[in-house]
């Protein structure tokens, strides 16, 4: 059993925000949008009962895991922010940032909420981490593994005392039992190469983005099913295309087999359509 308490401190389906805490230190993994970022730190500050947030740790840049923590920050100003050094440099990119406003907006405004506060320009990285570096959190240590294929950016970070992985959008988007919905977009074949990454470590549990902690046989199923759903929807995408399916087409055979249920619930219709493109360009190009 996992002697360490992870709190699912989500307000939203489809945000991604987890809290770590072995009673010593505490860690928020991943930290959800913008639009929802003091109602999070508003959870975690009841769950941590006037201890201070000591880490941030994110695994990569995107709007709805990256934004809540330059507003976790408000609440603990000295907890350090980890990420990829990849993804640090696109915090500091005005483009980025207005790109990531833009996308929290849209979410916010279909979720009933017009007006926050903007903290996006707040956005911050502590310690900028590379493959194999260790990151010392308390007693508990850490390895950050450079996980590319969702973005550049893209880090998981493995505590080998624990055998525990936080994971990943790379790996894929847990759905529950056999669902694992591919989520390549800057490259398949570095997907590939970073779940051959996560086979050769030792782990019992794996906490994965939106969804939360799987426990040893959870997570060998989640492993052995990201490999094969990634392999059999890059072919399938593939073989569509040249026979001269058209996106819309393709995204129907795509909807079809991962939109219902859990996933539903957590990823907007609208987004999964956008991100299937981007993988049939990929899929056009690699294959």
């Amino acid at each position: 059993m996992l002697d360490l308490k992870i709190t699912d401190v989500r307000t939203l389906p489809g945000d991604s925000a987890f809290l770590i805490d072995d009673g010593k230190t505490s860690i928020l993994y991943d930290s959800g949008f913008a639009f929802t970022g003091y109602a999070v730190a508003e959870k975690i500050n009841r769950e941590l009962d006037g201890r201070k947030l000591d880490y941030i740790f994110l695994t990569h840049s995107h709007y709805d895991h990256a934004l809540g923590s330059a507003y976790a920050l408000k609440y603990w100003p000295g907890a350090k922010v980890v990420a990829g050094e990849y993804a640090a440099k696109i915090f500091k990119k005005d483009s980025a940032k207005a790109v990531m406003r833009d996308l929290d907006k849209k979410f916010s405004y279909a979720s009933g909420i017009i007006d926050y506060d903007d903290l996006i320009d707040n956005l911050r990285v502590d310690i900028e981490v590379a493959d194999g570096d260790k990151i010392l959190a308390g007693d508990m240590e850490f390895t950050a593994i450079h996980l590319p294929g969702h973005t550049r950016c893209s880090v998981g970070y493995y505590c080998r005392d624990k055998k525990l992985l936080l994971g990943c959008e790379t790996i894929g988007v847990y759905g529950g039992e056999d669902i694992v919905v591919p989520s390549y977009l800057v490259g398949y074949k570095m997907t590939m190469e970073s779940i051959e990454k996560v086979k050769l470590l030792d782990i019992e549990y794996i906490l994965t983005p939106h969804y939360g902690i799987l426990d040893k046989e959870q997570a060998k199923a989640y492993v052995v099913n990201a490999e094969k759903n990634a392999k059999e929807v890059a072919l399938t995408i593939s073989n569509m295309a040249k026979r001269g399916c058209g996106k819309s087409e393709i995204f129907d055979y795509f909807k079809e087999k991962f939109y219902h249920g859990y996933v539903e619930s957590i990823y907007p219709v609208d987004a999964m359509e956008m991100n299937t493109n981007i993988m049939i360009d990929l899929i056009k190009k690699e294959l």
